[in-house]
């Protein structure tokens, strides 16, 4: 049962919900009673996104449209600025495939928007890296505060490949930012990030899945979350390290912050490992901003709301560091600092 199918079929009894483990936490049955009708084709002049500046043609697209093909065929970095747009309300799918070709380098800034109206939203993504290739995605999702949107990206890696990607989010009324990977082994390297800075009831799932299939292979992976007011947090991760996968490095970690007795945050984090000779960990912290550090910055004269907003930035900024494309980590770190301003 996928949003995907549930729009096509206009039934929304083929919602994910509760009693699928996956979906336990982003309840979209329970919460959908009606799915609201197709979203009206966009005839203005589609919103330039956060990453326009940064690439040459940004490609825009607002409630669906034709699929999107991106190829990326040269040793030279190619910027993509692919922006999803959500205006007007109603129900939409979208759908993007992304090919990186051999010893190829692709760039791709991704975003999202959604105006004031309720909307229903699915994307689903396909990338796909040829032996060498490198990709770094970088995500900012910013739906509306009545949006309902799931992305999904399909992501299968070829020998010596490197796939990048950090997903930052506020959240929305109901989203749902998920990456599955195929993972060769055979000198492949994977980095997943992400954070979601969460207020007011805004909700926020980021879920993800590897399976390492061959020797050789390596993953890192760091999430980072602060919640408050009513908001919610989800991190769903899964390393499978399949039989004969030996030499795999796989490393995950996740920590949080809470800020409100009413704010939540559901982690878990899993390592399912059938192979010999592996290096794998994973991590779990969830907890409060820590007192004697606010203390002394308050000590020093930085009023309490600053001092916060500060101890949340560096909180966070160990997410923002790691991503790799300079002028897009500019704009992620801008962006994340104006959803911490208290």
């Amino acid at each position: 049962m996928t949003l995907a199918a549930a729009l096509k079929t206009r039934d929304v009894t083929q919602l994910p919900g509760k009693r699928d483990e996956d979906w336990r936490w982003t309840d979209l049955r329970g919460l959908v009673r009606a799915l609201p009708e197709p979203s009206e084709p966009f005839a203005g002049e589609p919103p330039r996104g956060p990453f326009a500046d940064l690439a040459g043609l940004p490609i825009h697209v607002v409630n669906a449209s034709d699929p999107v093909v991106i190829r990326a065929k040269s040793a030279e970095p190619y910027v993509v600025a692919l922006h999803f747009a959500a205006l007007g309300g109603g129900s939409h799918a979208a759908t993007a495939r992304i090919e990186v070709a051999e010893n190829a380098r692709l760039i791709l800034l991704e975003s999202y928007e959604g105006d004031a109206e309720a909307y229903v939203a699915d994307h689903a993504l396909s990338i796909t890296l040829a032996p060498g290739a490198s990709l770094e995605r970088v995500v900012l999702a910013a739906d509306g505060e009545l949006g309902i949107n799931v992305s999904t990206a399909q992501v299968t890696l070829s020998a010596g490949a490197r796939y990048a990607q950090t997903v930052l989010t506020d959240g929305g009324r109901r989203q749902r930012i998920e990456t599955r990977v195929t993972h060769p082994g055979a000198g492949a390297d994977l980095r997943l990030d992400g954070a979601y800075l969460l207020a007011d009831k805004r909700h926020a799932d980021q879920t993800t899945e590897v399976l390492h299939q061959g020797v050789g292979g390596t993953t890192a992976q760091l999430t980072k979350g602060v919640v408050r007011d009513q908001s919610r947090g989800v991190f769903q991760g899964r390393i499978v390290v399949e039989e004969g996968a030996d030499q795999t490095d796989a490393r995950m970690r996740h920590q949080a912050l809470i800020l409100s007795d009413q704010a939540e945050v559901d982690a878990r984090p899993e390592l399912l490992i059938f192979a010999d000779d592996v290096s794998c960990a994973h991590g779990n912290t969830i907890g409060a901003l820590d007192d004697e550090a606010l203390f002394y910055m308050r000590q020093r004269g930085i009023p309490e709301p600053q001092a916060r907003a500060l101890l949340m930035a560096a909180f966070v900024g160990e997410v923002i560091e790691r991503i790799e494309h300079e002028p897009a980590r500019e704009i992620a770190r801008a962006w994340v600092a104006q959803r911490l301003e208290v």
